[in-house]
């Protein structure tokens, strides 16, 4: 693990924000497509569940990445690993941006997503490694605010942009973003070092570790909640809601500042009880998507369950961070890497599943009720983990 430095509070405000800068960029590539899914599908000629597919892709790019990514540089110095990093995230978004037709397309989407559980790893414990230990879930949750801001700006704006001009549009301004990011960790972030010590080995044995494990898949099925509604926006506004195509960007812009107010709260709660954080943030979600399904068509309602939806989707995911960066010991890195690959593959497993409810004619509000489902199963799998972590972990106290 990288020694502790003593920087004044300006200089750790200046990194955080460097570091969020980052989190924003994979915050809009992310969920943008989303938003502009109809878009892509006239581009490329399939139907929106295939179309679908390419969320799934990104997922999987997450998945393979972050543990890779992270065990093969686990000894590089932070910094240079971040502006690597921040480098792939550029170039499989400049891929995206011209790549034609299905398969291009889902290639150049998978390439975006390798960086992104990498990037959330490392960035997350340069920011755990500037703050006292009381404060690790603030200083995380200050990254992951970049992610949620995105939902909040760059998202809608990305959806505008590719709505007035083309889809690839907003694939092209992430690149802008990574690309001023790096910029800025440059100046802003401090050296740290990487640990000689490390060894590919010993990173990976902590996904041996049960209450990693356990985590891991609490993220994996009770975060694929979020994303089985949350996928199919686009067209849950237009043909549940039944409002004009032009709505949809306020829906995204709805989901962004639920989210942004859930990372807030969410890092203050990881540094009282990280355990009620994530039970209650999963049983919250259970009530918030049966309230969704058996409201949607009622526009108010729709727009309060998404803002509710993404505020405990980030109080969740914060939770799972924390959990995973304690539950894998000196393999931290790992473990805060390993929490975005569950909650990409949450995103590949929400979006599939709830292509499949629709391919099946159920309607495009019926994967609300696949979100239950997946929901309330990630909270039994947490509930049963807890059994195999330590008191320490049990009672959301960290070292």
């Amino acid at each position: 693990m990288t020694s502790r430095t003593e920087p004044t509070a300006r200089h750790v405000g200046l990194a955080l924000l460097a570091l969020a800068l980052g989190g924003f960029a994979i915050g809009t590539t992310e969920f943008v497509t989303m938003g502009l899914l109809p878009d892509v599908a006239e581009s490329i000629d399939r139907d929106i569940p295939t179309t679908g597919h390419i969320i799934s892709a990104y997922a999987l790019g997450v998945v393979v990445g972050a543990p890779l990514i992270v065990s093969l540089a686990a000894r590089m110095p932070k910094r240079a690993l971040l502006l690597w990093l921040l480098g792939g995230l550029a170039v499989g978004n400049a891929l995206t941006a011209v790549a034609d037709g299905y398969v291009p397309v889902m290639l150049a989407r998978f390439v975006a997503g390798l960086p992104h559980g990498a990037y959330f790893g490392v960035a997350s414990l340069v920011a755990a490694s500037l703050v006292p230990p009381g404060r690790r879930g603030r200083a995380v949750s200050m990254v992951m605010m970049g992610l949620s801001a995105a939902t909040v700006a760059g998202v809608p704006v990305s959806a505008w942009l590719g709505q007035a001009l083309s889809w690839r549009a907003a694939y092209a301004l992430v690149v802008v973003i990574a690309v001023v990011a790096a910029a800025l960790v440059i100046v802003f972030v401090p050296h740290l070092p990487g640990d000689p010590s490390v060894t590919i080995r010993g990173e990976l044995g902590a996904l041996r570790e049960p209450a990693v494990i356990a985590a891991f898949l609490t993220g994996v099925v009770g975060f694929g909640g979020v994303f089985a509604m949350y996928s199919y926006i686009a067209p849950i506004v237009t043909d549940v809601v039944d409002l004009p195509s032009a709505v949809i960007p306020v829906f995204l812009l709805v989901f962004g500042l639920g989210s942004v107010s859930g990372t807030w709260v969410g890092g203050h709660l990881a540094d009282w009880d990280n355990v009620r954080q994530v039970t209650g943030g999963l049983l919250f979600t259970v009530v918030v998507l049966l309230a969704f399904y058996e409201l949607a068509t009622f526009a108010p309602a729709a727009l309060v369950s998404v803002f509710l939806m993404g505020a405990l989707g980030s109080v969740v995911a914060i939770g799972l961070q924390i959990r995973l960066m304690t539950a894998a010991g000196d393999a931290e890195m790992l473990g805060a890497a390993l929490n975005h690959a569950s909650l990409n593959i949450a995103n590949g497993l929400g979006a599939w599943l709830g292509g499949l409810v629709i391919a099946a004619g159920a309607g495009y509000v019926a994967p609300a009720l696949v979100g239950v489902a997946l929901a309330a199963a990630g909270l039994v799998v947490f509930l049963v983990g807890l059994r195999f972590a330590p008191v320490r972990e049990r009672i959301g106290v960290h070292a």
